[in-house]
């Protein structure tokens, strides 16, 4: 997982939204990896139906062997079926997601397995429903921002939308305040550096934003 959201944060619980589950498409295949399952990421709905079921029992290739005979049925895995996807340039956001959504540890193994270490690493299941923020104060790193914005429209008191690049991992850059896609607002610039021989995981350079979608 890439940090895109950094531990310095400030939200209430009423403005976290646990309905909706990241499309499968997006799910990351480990908490190593880097992609539209990280948490950070700025998303917007793609299935919304109340109509349906809150969550439907699907044929899924993570729980293991489904082609054993007698089992009454290989639907056995339960999935949210409200979804978010990564939010495309113009959209509003939902908000961004505070857990990854990830299938297994750095070692390989399913986190469907080993719930504590699922929580320790604070991720989703595919098909789970993942915290979304939807108001609050966040820190954010370079990789939660499309392409150069860090060092050019994201300055001090500019706003924040969803980038052009940025079709599926919703990224943000800056724009105008007045802007009609904007969402937010820069209230503080940083750069974190290594100190000693130990690489600082939260090192480089990070922006602190003001949300409300």
């Amino acid at each position: 997982m890439s940090l895109r959201i950094l531990p310095f944060r400030q939200y209430s619980d009423h403005d976290v939204v646990n309905l909706y589950a990241l499309e499968n498409n997006l799910v990351l295949d480990s908490t190593t990896g880097t992609g539209g399952g990280d948490a950070g990421v700025f998303v917007e709905v793609s299935a919304g139906n109340f109509d349906n079921d809150p969550i439907t029992y699907q044929t899924n290739s993570y729980l293991g062997d489904t082609s054993y005979p007698f089992l009454g049925t290989t639907e056995m895995y339960p999935e949210a079926n409200l979804k978010v996807t990564g939010a495309g340039s113009g959209v509003r956001p939902l908000g961004l997601t505070l857990f990854q959504t990830a299938k297994n540890d750095e070692n390989g193994e399913k986190l469907l397995y080993n719930p504590t270490k699922q929580t320790e690493l604070q991720a989703m299941l595919p098909g789970q429903a993942v915290p979304i923020a939807t108001k609050g104060i966040f820190t954010l790193s370079k990789d939660a921002i499309a392409g150069e914005a860090l060092n050019g429209s994201l300055g001090l008191g500019s706003g924040i939308k969803i980038g052009f690049e940025t079709a599926d991992v919703g990224q943000i850059t800056g724009c105008l305040p007045t802007d009609d896609a904007s969402f937010g607002s820069v209230i503080g610039t940083g750069t974190r550096s290594n100190v000693g021989n130990t690489t600082d995981q939260f090192s480089g350079d990070y922006i602190v934003v003001k949300i409300n979608c």
